[in-house]
């Protein structure tokens, strides 16, 4: 669409519907309607059965048959292009920390390091090879950042603005060939690492309260606005911008210059996370970006485009996340095995080894997470439901190993300098916030496995009496009765079709038995919660939008739900025992958040044992994982 056509009034979703029917205000009701209305469009982008409605979280709950093909990632051979590529950085990022050179006189990722990468092809990984890049597959690049996380999880983050989140996604998604021809190459070689500009000083996770904004002005945008928390937000960057163009949320690729000037100025401030990237904001004053330059999507707008790259961010952070722990239990048990309390090294301790089995279960679930939703998106899946689920649970579990199992372990001398908890707890927790703030998208996962039973059943219903001019409906009222009479028969014929047979069940088999039961549980639990969610939804009807908590709590275990059936799936595929050992006691740990009951004294044992095993030999998930030296050791002799 030119700047000079106009666009058609677009008529109300479902959630805008909703939300004025409930009696919201009409700029609540329209800028959460145009939130819902881009993510409609970003729908659009993808053949139906990979949307929403055809993923395998939403089947699980509202399918007829459960979905259980849809849980098991394909296994997939390595380019072994792209295994060239992966060895090359993984040991050029080792012999830079090694040598001091990884980090510059500011700690950030240095120069050297950047070009060094960019040889190697690490910042081309996503990019097709007819760009310069290696056309790696999703699944083969998220696994890859597991690896690399456990070398530096900045460099590893890097990787994922640049190729998820940065101007590769949309570009390859949205650009026209010439664009693709024009910026690709070059932030395939690294000359150009990019950003995604959309965060604003009044505008997070709502969206509509964009402010910056572009004019056209002969063969240019004309920028004006601020931006605020933008990774790689340096000069000599190449970033996309987010920004309002005729009232429009639209994305302008820009180079940056290698230089502030009047129109475009960084604005630096102190931040403790991201300590070894560049974390700024950005002041645009008559900044000129070539009108060649923006994307214009076939359906929808730029909030489609921002949409659309965030579920690759979001396997990344989870695939991060298992590197991140991969180090931290590393370095736990080392620790475990030297500190002595009472003449006995704390790895016999119970409460030690608890943590020990704990964490390889959270390091397990989130490698699998990785593994499942990568192999989703390559497979052509929207993915939105299922990314969510990963960002959120590698997000909160990263947050609690470094907390409840990490730092309680290590005691005082986890807040020492140069200690790995001490210099890196800012960026362990950080990751609740990135890619969307963790409760908000429990939020944004419940609208997605409620839209559809909301518009065919419960839409239809609310319309009818709001015509009526009925806001609270009485049964018992002839008037009220009627007027629920004809739009109410489809729900009421489904909920009694649930009643009396509901979906088939599923049939799991896995070899191992425990990982089987709990399999079983969670295809078990999936499916009967679909008459718990409509019984929230029917018990709140209009005013649902408002009962935030009960949608967040109900949304998370169902989350748990999904992450215990991958987690028991993508284990019993592995060859080391103590991998299908750590499945059990995390879908364990989740069934009993799931039901609110106890630990059992099973569990206790199955944990521990479990973290008596790793603390005395080891695990396979820490192969190749280095160790840190012990801080102030002491004298341990009798």
């Amino acid at each position: 669409m030119t700047d000079n056509q106009t666009q058609q009034p677009e008529s109300d979703n479902f959630v805008e519907t909703a939300l004025k029917l409930s009696g919201k205000s009409e700029e609540e009701a329209r800028k959460t309607g145009a939130i819902d209305r881009a993510d409609e469009q970003v729908e659009e982008l993808f053949a139906e059965k990979y949307r929403t409605e055809g993923s395998p979280a939403h089947k699980a709950v509202w399918g007829d048959a459960f979905p259980l093909e849809q849980f098991i990632a394909s296994e997939s051979p390595t380019p072994p292009e792209c295994d060239q590529v992966m060895e090359k950085c993984i040991g050029l990022i080792k012999s830079m920390h090694t040598s001091g050179t990884a980090y510059d006189e500011h700690g950030k990722m240095s120069k050297a390091l950047l070009a060094a990468l960019g040889e190697a092809g690490y910042w081309g990984m996503l990019v097709p090879k007819e760009y310069g890049g290696s056309g790696a597959p999703f699944s083969t690049f998220a696994k890859f950042l597991t690896r690399v996380a456990t070398i530096d999880p900045t460099v590893a983050g890097t990787a994922s603005v640049h190729g998820c989140i940065g101007a590769v996604d949309p570009l390859l998604a949205f650009g026209t060939n010439e664009q693709k021809q024009r910026f690709l190459p070059k932030l395939a070689s690294g000359e150009r690492i990019s950003a995604f500009a959309l965060t604003e000083p009044g505008a997070g996770s709502d969206l509509t309260a964009l402010r910056t904004s572009a004019t056209l002005d002969g063969d240019d945008y004309v920028v004006n606005g601020e931006k605020l928390f933008i990774t790689n937000a340096i000069p000599g960057r190449t970033i996309a911008i987010v920004c309002l163009i005729e009232g429009k949320p639209s994305v302008l690729i820009a180079d940056l210059p290698d230089e502030e000037n009047d129109q475009f100025q960084v604005v630096p401030y102190g931040i403790y996370a991201l300590q070894h990237s560049w974390n700024n904001g950005l002041k645009f004053n008559n900044f000129r970006v070539s009108a060649k330059n923006r994307l214009v999507p076939a359906k929808g707008d730029g909030l489609t485009i921002a949409y659309h790259g965030l579920n690759r961010g979001r396997v990344a952070l989870c695939a991060g996340a298992a590197g991140t722990m991969r180090v931290m239990l590393k370095n736990i048990l080392p620790w475990a095995s030297y500190r002595k309390t009472y003449g006995a090294a704390i790895d016999t301790r119970e409460l030690v080894r608890r943590r020990i089995g704990h964490m390889a279960g959270l390091i397990v679930a989130c490698d699998a997470l990785t593994d499942w939703c990568a192999w989703l998106l390559d497979e052509g899946y929207r993915g939105e439901m299922e990314c969510i689920i990963a960002k959120i649970f590698g997000s909160e579990v990263q947050k609690e190993a470094a907390i409840e199992l990490f730092m309680k372990t290590h005691g005082g001398r986890s807040f020492l300098k140069g200690h790995l908890f001490g210099d890196n707890v800012h960026d362990f927790l950080a990751p609740c916030i990135y890619e969307g703030e963790g409760e908000m998208l429990g939020m944004a996962f419940f609208k997605s496995l409620v839209k559809v039973h909301g518009t065919k059943y419960f839409e239809p219903i609310g319309k009818a009496l709001a015509a009526k001019g009925i806001k609270v409906p009485n049964p018992l009222n002839p008037a009220h009765a009627m007027a629920l009479m004809g739009p109410s028969m489809p729900y009421f014929k489904w909920k009694l079709s649930q009643m009396i047979g509901g979906a088939t069940r599923a049939s799991i088999r896995i070899s191992n038995p425990k990982l089987a039961e709990h399999a079983q549980w969670a295809a078990d639990f999936l499916q009967k919660s679909r008459l718990t969610v409509d019984s929230l939804m029917f018990k709140y009807k209009l005013a649902l939008a408002d009962r935030q908590c009960a949608m967040a709590d109900l949304s998370e275990r169902i989350q748990f739900g999904i992450v215990a059936l991958v987690t028991c799936l993508y284990a019993s595929r592995q060859e080391d025992p103590l991998i299908r050992e750590a499945a059990d006691v995390l879908c364990h740990h989740l069934r009993n958040r799931i039901s609110g009951r106890r630990p059992s004294t099973g569990y206790f044992r199955s944990v521990t044992k479990l973290g008596q095993k790793i603390a005395e030999n080891g695990i396979s998930l820490l192969d190749g994982v280095a160790e840190t030296e012990i801080m102030q050791k002491y004298d341990n002799a009798e």
